[in-house]
C-alpha cells in the first residue's frame, strides 16, 4: 500500500485517524472514501490507493476509531452502534483536512461510500455544501435518513439486483425521493449483482465486470464535478 495513516481534527474538536493516499504527481482533486460496516480494513485502503493511482488525493477516515470487524454479526453490531453525529463530525473534519492540504487542487470534495459508507456518503452531501459529488455503492443504514432538500451535489449510485439489504424496490424509492427534491441523480442497478459486488476481497459476491464498469463511471463523474 502506498498511503499513510494520518490524524486530523474533527468538526466537534476531537481527533480521527485516516488513511491518506496521494498521487505520484503530487496533486489532484479530493475524494473521501467511506468504509463498509467492517471498518477501515485493507480493502478500503486499497480503494484509496486506486484513487491515488487515478490522480486523486484520497482520504479514508477511520469511523470506528481503531476497531475492525471480522464476522458479519460483529460488523452489524458496530454499524448499528455507530454514533451518527460523530461520524458526520469525522467526515466534516476529513473535508477540512483535504481542502487545506497542499496536494489538493479541487475547491470541493467528492465522497464515495460502500454499504454503511454509501448511506454516509449521501448524508454528508446533505449536510456539507463542500461536497461537490456524491457516490453511493449499495448504501444501507436504517438510522440514517438524509434530508434530500439540502442535498448540495449530484448523486451517482450503484446497486445490485440480487441485493437483499438494498432491494430494487428500495433503490427505486430512494431515486424517487432524490428526484422529488429536485436534485440530480443517476442510479445503475446490475441485475445479476449482489450486495458488496465491488469488494474484491469477498469472492463470494465480487463481480469483476460490474466493479470495473462502475469504477470507470465513478472516475468520469468525479472528473466532471470536482
Amino acid at each position: 500500500m502506498s498511503g499513510t495513516i494520518i490524524e486530523f481534527s474533527t468538526a466537534a474538536g476531537g481527533n480521527c485517524q485516516g488513511y491518506l493516499s496521494i498521487p505520484a504527481a503530487g496533486k489532484g482533486p479530493a475524494v473521501i472514501v467511506i468504509q463498509e460496516w467492517w471498518g477501515l480494513v485493507d480493502h478500503i485502503k486499497q480503494v484509496a490507493d486506486r484513487f491515488a493511482e487515478a490522480g486523486f488525493v484520497a482520504l479514508a477516515p477511520d469511523l470506528y476509531h481503531g476497531v475492525r470487524a471480522r464476522q458479519p454479526d460483529e460488523a452489524g453490531r458496530l454499524m448499528m452502534a455507530l454514533n451518527i453525529d460523530g461520524a458526520a463530525s469525522d467526515l466534516s473534519g476529513a473535508a477540512d483536512f483535504l481542502l487545506e492540504h497542499p496536494a489538493v487542487t479541487s475547491r470541493k470534495v467528492g465522497t464515495v461510500g460502500f454499504c454503511l459508507g454509501g448511506q454516509l456518503s449521501l448524508m454528508a452531501a446533505c449536510v456539507d455544501t463542500r461536497i461537490g459529488a456524491c457516490v453511493d455503492y449499495y448504501g444501507v443504514h436504517p438510522q440514517i435518513q438524509p434530508d434530500f432538500s439540502k442535498l448540495a451535489s449530484p448523486v451517482l449510485g450503484f446497486f445490485g439486483g440480487l441485493d437483499g439489504f438494498v432491494t430494487p424496490d428500495a433503490v427505486s424509492a430512494l431515486e424517487q425521493q432524490i428526484r422529488q427534491a429536485g436534485k440530480s441523480v443517476e442510479f445503475h442497478v446490475y441485475p445479476d449483482a449482489d450486495h458488496a459486488f465491488f469488494n474484491d476481497s469477498r469472492p463470494e459476491v465480487y463481480h469483476r465486470a460490474h466493479a470495473e464498469e462502475s469504477w470507470k463511471r465513478m472516475l468520469a463523474f468525479f472528473h466532471a464535478n470536482l
